[in-house]
């Protein structure tokens, strides 16, 4: 079981940390979090030596950093198809950073995400795209600058280790009431569907905190899920699938 915790900057460090609180009695010590250098251009993360410091410590404690983003924002171009507006607009409130940005401009951003985060006293393996909306030519950046792997919402991609792992993430959205019923009824249908899976991801985000139906479901499943299943890292995770049959 890998938990990742998503959209972590210092715009919402204090939910971030009150649901690590509520994980780890439930026997989860370690996530990926996945952390936003310049959430929506508004909280520069190399300005804010509080959220450094909290970030540090829990690094240090187990949890994995993973890059996300760098502004987790995408600007509206009048060019874009039908199909562009719904993903980018509709599915993900425009925050679908990576959807078609050049491979130029993507090594750009992600270089300096990088820069950004390079007070962390480890390497980071892992790039996740904001809404996992990750273009192909941004996906040749993050293969050419060396990350171990990245996600989208039904796999998991290594580089250089073969095809992809086949997961899709239980997530929820509460950005609507309709939204966070339907998301309730779709992650009890798919938790059962996954239940004999070899790998099952739940993908947080800090507002589901805030929404007393979300919330309850994710602590029952991720108590459910932990009774019979090692709690992991991405990056650990995918280290494994490198390791001898049997080990």
């Amino acid at each position: 079981m890998v938990v990742s915790l998503h959209d972590v900057s210092p715009l919402t460090q204090t939910l971030c940390e009150e649901i690590l609180a509520r994980l780890l009695p439930l026997g989860i010590d370690q996530t990926s979090l996945l952390i936003i250098p310049n959430h929506h251009r508004q909280a520069a993360v190399s300005e804010n030596s509080s959220f450094r410091n909290w970030l540090v410590r829990k690094v240090e404690a187990g949890h994995e950093p993973v890059l996300h983003g760098y502004f987790h924002l995408r600007e509206k171009k009048k060019t874009d198809s039908f199909w562009a507006r719904l993903r980018t607009e509709v599915y993900t409130a425009g925050e679908g950073e990576f959807f078609d940005l050049s491979t130029e401009e993507a090594s750009i951003r992600v270089q300096r995400g990088l820069q950004d985060l390079a007070f962390l006293p480890r390497k980071i393996a892992g790039f996740v795209a904001p809404a996992w909306l990750l273009g192909a030519n941004a996906e040749i950046a993050i293969r050419n600058l060396g990350f171990l792997y990245t996600t989208r919402l039904g796999t998991v991609r290594t580089f250089g280790r073969g095809a992809d792992i086949r997961s899709q993430s239980l997530v929820w959205s509460t950005r609507a009431p309709w939204r966070a019923v339907m998301s309730l009824a779709w992650n009890r249908c798919l938790a059962a569907y996954l239940s004999r899976a070899p790998l099952i991801r739940i993908s947080l985000h800090p507002f589901d905190l805030q929404h007393p139906g979300v919330w309850e479901q994710v602590r029952r499943l991720a108590v459910e899920t932990r009774r019979c299943r090692e709690c992991v890292s991405y990056e650990k995770f995918v280290e494994s699938l490198s390791l001898p049959q049997g080990r």
